[in-house]
């Protein structure tokens, strides 16, 4: 049922948030897989695996690197700002975001509760998985492919390419939010990409109100949400919460 009545958030008390691609779309981000979106560019599904990146490391830095300097120019707009103001108005409830994004605007909105589970492009990796060295921030957009400054191998963002896991702290950390969760709302993304495809239904089994905000709505309609409200986040989002 489609409504834009806003929520009660007095009733609840741990609040989980799931966002895609939709709700950066007015800050002038492309999503993934929209008419414009970024995998509709030539080759873009081959170069964003860790096969494709191991095969031709400078074609993906082409493909990502414009996408960390789109992130770092963007601003968050009212969809992101009108989350991290419910986080810092709550008293007492606990507000995580759970971002599918990896533009970071969640947190330069003011969000403190995030994770990030398909990692950030704001942040550089080694590609040699036995290499010790650490993430760290990264806003240069390279020519050509750097190497690691300890082992030598091309360094990459650090993002999830296809096929890739999840990274285990944030998969854990986000599986442990919705284990007490008591309002589930998934904002701008199909849910449909493995592993949050099933936290709609790890928040319903937990006993939450779940609500979809999205563009369009989700086809075939997924029975575990309760509610459903289309539009655009950043029009919906800050009506939503008052």
């Amino acid at each position: 049922m489609s409504s834009t009545a806003p929520l009660d958030l007095a009733r609840y008390r741990q609040i989980v948030f799931l966002t895609g691609a939709g709700i950066s779309a007015a800050s002038g981000l492309r999503t993934y897989r929209g008419p414009d979106g970024l995998w509709k560019d030539e080759d873009a599904d081959a170069r964003a695996t860790a096969e494709g990146f191991a095969r031709d490391p400078l074609g993906a830095w082409r493909l990502f690197g414009p996408l960390r300097k789109a992130a770092r120019d963007a601003l968050p707009n009212p969809a992101h700002v009108a989350l991290a103001e419910l986080e810092q108005r709550l008293d007492g409830a606990s507000v995580t975001i759970i971002t599918q994004n990896v533009d970071g605007l969640h947190q330069r909105a003011g969000s403190r509760g995030v994770i990030e589970l398909h990692g950030s492009v704001h942040r550089t990796r080694c590609s040699e998985p036995g290499c010790a060295l650490a993430p760290f921030d990264d806003h240069d957009m390279p020519d050509g492919v750097p190497p690691c400054p300890r082992c030598g191998a091309a360094l990459r963002p650090d993002i999830v390419f296809f096929g890739e896991a999840i990274p285990a702290e944030a998969e854990w950390h986000a599986k442990r939010s919705l284990r007490d969760c008591d309002l589930f709302v998934a904002i701008g993304t199909s849910g449909t990409v493995s592993p949050a495809a099933s936290f709609v239904r790890s928040a319903e089994y937990a006993g939450a109100h779940t609500v979809l905000v999205n563009l369009e709505p989700m086809q075939p309609r997924h029975p575990a949400f309760q509610r459903e409200i289309l539009g655009r986040a950043e029009e919906i989002v800050p009506s939503l919460f008052g």
